[in-house]
């Protein structure tokens, strides 16, 4: 075999290996619902799993509504352990009018966000800062790559609401607001990155510590 040839096919394998290491692993049996009572993560005995297991209730209204107008209720493992090792998870997200679910972004997954009812101001940035946004109405749907920072906003004067999908069991959620004025980075740093005087950056930390 010649060298470039042998080259060639260590990176596809390289590239193959990237590819299955940046999504949850495939599982090794039919199902393993989390055994929740133990604390220990394992698996709960496939011969004690009842339908319940498979069935959570907990979407059927929406959650709690921040001062932004804006409710989730996260479907995970930590809720619904029968996902646990499916590589997927989901939300439920309501809008008031005018709420807005601020930038945030997945560490672990891409979103596909479906409309269920409202009209919704709806993007994501690359990396390039190239924004892509469009309004969305019911029935529609829109995907958000992994690790992309996206924002959603109703616009409409009724309530809205979106049902979104994750390919991964444990997404991970960073608000952009509330992670860099929420935590504990030098005042000093945050005045210099985004030009604000001392007394604009108390007040905005003010707003966002407790987010």
């Amino acid at each position: 075999m010649s060298p470039l040839l042998t080259f060639l096919l260590a990176l596809l394998f390289k590239h193959h290996l990237n590819l299955i290491s940046a999504s949850d692993p495939d599982p090794l049996q039919d199902f393993c619902v989390l055994e929740s009572e133990s604390g220990s993560g394992s698996c709960k005995n496939s011969s004690a799993a009842t339908v319940e297991d498979f069935i959570f209730s907990g979407i059927k209204s929406p959650g709690n509504f921040t001062g932004s107008g804006f409710s989730s209720v996260p479907v995970n493992v930590n809720v619904f352990p029968g996902l646990n090792t499916l590589g997927m998870s989901f939300v439920r997200a309501d809008f008031g009018a005018g709420g807005v679910n601020v930038p945030h972004y997945h560490p672990r997954a891409t979103e596909v966000a479906f409309v269920v009812e409202g009209s919704i101001y709806s993007g994501f940035v690359d990396t390039q800062g190239r924004v892509f946004v469009k309004v969305i109405e019911k029935g529609e749907v829109m995907v958000f790559p992994k690790g992309m920072v996206h924002f959603q906003m109703n616009i409409g004067e009724s309530p809205a609401t979106i049902l979104g999908s994750f390919n991964s069991q444990n997404p991970g959620l960073v608000r952009i607001p509330a992670t860099i004025f929420g935590s504990e980075i030098k005042d000093e740093l945050l005045e210099k990155a985004f030009g604000l005087n001392a007394k604009e950056l108390s007040r905005l930390k003010s707003k966002f510590h407790s987010s």
